[in-house]
């Protein structure tokens, strides 16, 4: 519609629609913990984790750390994460999720003694089909290869792949660099993979696992004592179907040894992601979930009619505000669009649920540079939907990982 792009300016900064930061305390009763790091891995779906945490951080006023000018969107990068990335006006921050590589030390001289760390990985399989789609213009390992075929990349990927490039870490074990390792350590040296893991296991309050992204949320609320309605979502930064290609026969086994580190990660973390819920028992993850689901059902409905909001080809989404970024690759990155109508979509919480990352980066940069009295912004809180006897019935035990 041709006052589409005036409609979601009215809605970002329409008074009538900021209801005021909502209460640091949960259902509980119990103060939310406000201060992470979300070590955003690539595709793995950490652009919709990253999406949940800018909007809770909105809705309650917090500081998101944001890169300076010359990272882009990013904490530039492929370097280790600096606190001198971050920009002057989002100091000091409570809130850490654009992509970075994990520099622990840096990360903790700059957030509050008592932030929680968290990541997502991903199935290695998925991940790298994923990278190799995504990335097949940006990574020379790729480019390299005849007709960008990923079957013969990995019939021979020491024929393409180049350790010492800048973008080789999309090309291998891509996860383990993010964390901080070293990418291209020797298949089988277990001796570094297990003192890896175990690093990993002194920061990280949680791993999230992509292939149990609910699983993993309710986890998440119970490590931070939020609410089902803080981790309402919607996928983000997501292909088409087309776009993506099944692999077959071998494929899949040489995969995950030419991503050895990635996979060796990858069953350790899911198995203890399992290990701890099974700790909440089986009546209380289903209820958990059960809330998780509930909520997520009353914003869709509110913000788009349907429990199920359909999504659309980039070229489709006529507002640039809420059109995904598109790679140079040849495949099509899907997002979502406001439905018509008065009254429908033009809710604050609705259009930041569906606005991409670089954005919304964008946008949160703007909000934070203004004086603290001026921010815009700030979603309106929803009616709680968690019953008075939750906690009574699932219980308060906390995981036994610290932070």
């Amino acid at each position: 519609m041709a006052h589409k792009s005036i409609l979601i300016l009215e809605v970002l900064n329409s008074s009538s629609l900021h209801l005021g930061a909502s209460p640091l305390s949960s259902s509980s009763g119990k103060a939310k913990h406000t201060s992470v790091v979300f070590l955003k891995t690539h595709k793995t779906g950490s652009s919709t984790v990253q999406n949940i945490l800018f909007r809770f951080a909105e809705r309650h006023n917090l500081t998101v750390a944001m890169p300076v000018s010359k990272c882009h969107h990013m904490f530039c990068y492929p370097l280790p994460f600096r606190a001198q990335f971050v920009h002057k006006n989002t100091v000091p921050p409570d809130v850490l999720t654009n992509h970075a590589r994990l520099d622990v030390a840096e990360m903790r001289r700059l957030m509050p003694k008592d932030t929680r760390f968290f990541t997502i990985l991903r199935e290695p399989v998925a991940m790298f089909e994923s990278s190799f789609s995504y990335f097949r213009s940006e990574s020379m390992s790729f480019r390299r290869v005849p007709n960008g075929s990923i079957e013969e990349f990995l019939r021979q990927p020491q024929l393409y792949y180049r350790s010492k490039e800048k973008d080789s870490m999309y090309a291998r074990n891509s996860a383990t660099f993010d964390l901080g390792g070293d990418k291209d350590r020797p298949l089988g040296d277990m001796n570094y993979l297990w003192r890896f893991i175990r690093q990993l296991e002194s920061v990280f309050s949680l791993v999230m696992i992509m292939e149990h992204f609910d699983e993993s949320l309710v986890l998440l609320r119970r490590l931070l004592n939020w609410d089902p309605e803080d981790l309402v979502y919607l996928k983000q930064n997501m292909r088409a179907d087309e776009s993506r290609q099944r692999l077959q026969g071998t494929l899949p086994a040489k995969i995950r040894a030419w991503n050895w580190l990635d996979t060796e990660l990858y069953d350790y973390f899911n198995a203890s992601l399992w290990r701890q819920l099974e700790q909440l028992g089986p009546a209380c993850l289903e209820r958990e979930l059960r809330l998780l689901h509930e909520a997520r059902d009353r914003v869709m409905l509110t913000c788009f009619g349907t429990a199920k909001p359909q999504m659309k080809a980039a070229g489709q989404i006529r507002n640039k505000e809420l059109k995904p970024w598109q790679p140079k690759s040849k495949l099509s990155i899907v997002g979502y669009e406001l439905p018509t109508g008065e009254g429908k979509g033009t809710k604050d919480f609705c259009v930041k649920m569906i606005m991409p990352e670089v954005q919304y980066s964008k946008l949160l940069f703007r909000t934070q540079s203004l004086p603290h009295g001026h921010r815009a912004g700030i979603t309106g809180r929803q009616s709680p939907i968690v019953p008075s006897d939750f906690w009574l019935h699932c219980g308060t035990k906390e995981s036994s990982r610290g932070p």
